[in-house]
């Protein structure tokens, strides 16, 4: 009788506290992760639960395709095809904004070129430009580094700023953002791009012109500003039938004190 009653108290237990897991788990874009994470802190002082990880927009989606996540975190709008197969599965996905991004180009600090075209950054990362003196700069080989394809931002700067061009079949594909800050630090050739909030003294950022004219460097002002031309949503998406367990969680991060921690982050506020 009493096994039979902790059979019981086990069911019970684990039928109360899966529900909670997936209520809590964000997962996906590298860009999104520190903001995830500290809207996560910050929510957890007021009781709530959630834990982040990374992997990609794509992989973030995929999670919450099959059932793993509640959350999934992004830097580029779900596909055609990736809402394709949550119809099949049966399913419905809310979208939600949560902030903006400026997407940084960055170099390494030593690298003299403080400025580059759109089409001149089309020609690095498709392999046209090969060498820095071809930009204005030193006579050294360019490195071109970019994310994976599972990667959201990889998505957006082919997007946005390749226009569709396919990358360099050499480009050198990182698994995380912060993998590329750290090899564009240690190679004084390197080129890549990063979100707003992972730029730091061991990059460098170059202003950015779309029309050959202006250009300006990525910054919160130049965003909310519009200047800076390559600005971007960050988004959250869930199941629609989960919006009450949710709900708690994106209201915060919503709230004024939640638009805050964007700012503090380093990325740009809905308002």
């Amino acid at each position: 009788m009493k096994s039979l009653r902790k059979i019981a108290l086990a069911i019970a237990v684990s039928m109360a506290f899966t529900p909670m897991i997936n209520a809590q788990k964000i997962k996906g874009s590298d860009t999104v992760l520190p903001l995830s994470q500290k809207e996560a802190e910050a929510y957890g002082k007021k009781g709530g639960k959630v834990t982040v990880t990374g992997g990609g927009s794509g992989v973030g989606i995929a999670a919450l395709i099959d059932g793993t996540t509640a959350i999934a975190q992004a830097s580029r709008k779900m596909k055609f095809g990736e809402r394709q197969k949550l119809q099949s599965a049966g399913k419905q996905a809310k979208e939600v904004v949560i902030a903006y991004d400026a997407l940084a180009v960055v170099v390494n600090p030593n690298n003299k070129v403080s400025q580059l075209t759109r089409q001149q950054l089309e020609d690095i990362f498709t392999g046209k430009i090969t060498n820095w003196k071809q930009v204005g700069g030193d006579d050294m080989k360019i490195v071109v580094y970019s994310r994976e394809t599972s990667s959201g931002t990889y998505e957006f700067f082919k997007e946005h700023v390749l226009k569709n061009k396919n990358y360099m079949s050499s480009v050198l594909s990182m698994p995380a953002t912060g993998a590329i800050i750290q090899s564009i630090k240690q190679t004084k050739g390197a080129i890549g791009y990063v979100g707003l909030a992972y730029l730091n003294k061991e990059v460098k950022a170059i202003k950015v012109s779309f029309d050959g004219k202006n250009f300006v460097a990525p910054s919160v002002a130049t965003a909310k500003n519009k200047t800076y031309p390559v600005v971007r949503p960050l988004f959250y998406y869930y199941e629609v039938k989960n919006a009450k367990k949710v709900k708690p969680y994106i209201d915060f991060v919503l709230s004024s004190e939640g638009q805050a921690i964007v700012d503090k982050v380093g990325y740009i506020s809905l308002k």
